[in-house]
């Protein structure tokens, strides 16, 4: 009876053991922020002033930078921004899945002309942001930045 005894102990000793050493660490994930890494400028053109805008942007021209885009950026400054430029010219959507920041999402044509705008697209909106005209360019920016340069239909952009 008191093997019996001592082999319970024993066994539920070992069991709790076996539990406490198992557990699992909970270790909180964390994501890492993405940096604004300059690539270029770009400097858009109003046709109605004459005036000029410069920008530092970032390049989206491999199918994970466009894919990705400005996702997990937790800010941007007012003068920079992410042109994406595609090898053909078509209608182009674009979302703000896991994207944190409100933007401008400025649509250009293989004329380097701005054909379109969707201002203020919110922060992880799925839902489809159209060009409503074919482009072969997208420049995002901060939210509101349209307005505040006040572009327009017809503006152009160059890069460098």
């Amino acid at each position: 009876m008191q093997w019996h005894r001592i082999n319970i102990i024993l066994l539920l000793s070992l069991a709790f053991l076996c539990i406490y050493s198992c557990k699992e660490d909970k270790k909180a994930i964390k994501q890492t922020e993405v940096q604004f890494k300059k690539e270029a400028e770009l400097i858009i053109f109003k046709t109605i002033d004459s005036t000029q805008i410069a920008l530092d942007i970032e390049i989206a021209d491999t199918d994970f930078d466009i894919q990705t885009g400005l996702m997990y950026r937790n800010s941007m400054e007012n003068k920079q921004g992410m042109l994406f430029v595609f090898d053909d010219v078509s209608e182009r959507f674009f979302y703000m899945k896991n994207t944190k920041i409100p933007l401008d999402i400025i649509y250009i044509d293989e004329n380097k002309k701005i054909v379109s705008f969707q201002k203020n697209a919110k922060p992880f909106d799925e839902s489809s942001l159209p060009s409503k005209a074919p482009a072969k360019y997208v420049l995002e920016v901060n939210a509101n930045m349209v307005d505040t340069w006040a572009l327009s239909i017809g503006d152009k952009i160059d890069y460098h």
